[in-house]
């Protein structure tokens, strides 16, 4: 009994990790589903708003257009809107963000040095949302011990239950 249990959990965090880089492959991004952690997207995002991103290098990125970027240097990727584009000659275009809720541009979160964003930096575009979902997220993050309840809870129940 214990044996099927133990692989019952197998199979559900296998298949939840086969969607999640199903999800990467059709979306083309490498973090298709992202959860927004500040309030500086306020009021088109808000704290705990689940979005989901597509990256297809092919579309061109525009001025207005809310993207999801990281950083050299940071490990959070950050939720912002693209306000001005620069385009070279070659075709190489640089641009730069700002949150809808701050009073500047991005160039002080940027890497010492780099005043403009990259195609290279982009992990993906917001394309949905759904509002607060995200909550549960900033809460395990906040509180790591209810994470871990949480996940024991969790882990025992799937050990522990008895399949009629």
């Amino acid at each position: 009994q214990l044996y099927y249990q133990v692989l019952n959990f197998a199979m559900i965090v296998s298949s939840a990790l086969m969607i999640w880089k199903g999800l990467i492959v059709v979306t083309g991004s490498e973090s298709p589903i992202v959860v927004v952690l500040s309030g500086s997207m306020e009021p088109a995002f808000h704290r705990g708003d689940l979005l989901f991103l597509t990256n297809f290098h092919d579309d061109p990125i525009r001025a207005g257009e809310i993207v999801v970027f990281k950083v050299e240097g940071r490990d959070i990727p950050i939720v912002h809107r693209v306000i001005k584009i620069h385009e070279k000659e070659n075709g190489n275009i640089k641009f730069l963000t700002k949150g809808d809720n701050n009073e500047v541009d991005d160039r002080g979160l940027y890497k010492e040095g780099q005043n403009w964003l990259e195609k290279k930096d982009v992990v993906g575009r917001a394309r949905g949302f759904l509002p607060y979902v995200g909550m549960v997220t900033i809460i395990m993050n906040d509180y790591p011990k209810f994470k871990y309840a949480l996940l024991a809870v969790m882990g025992a129940y799937v050990l522990l239950k008895r399949e009629s």
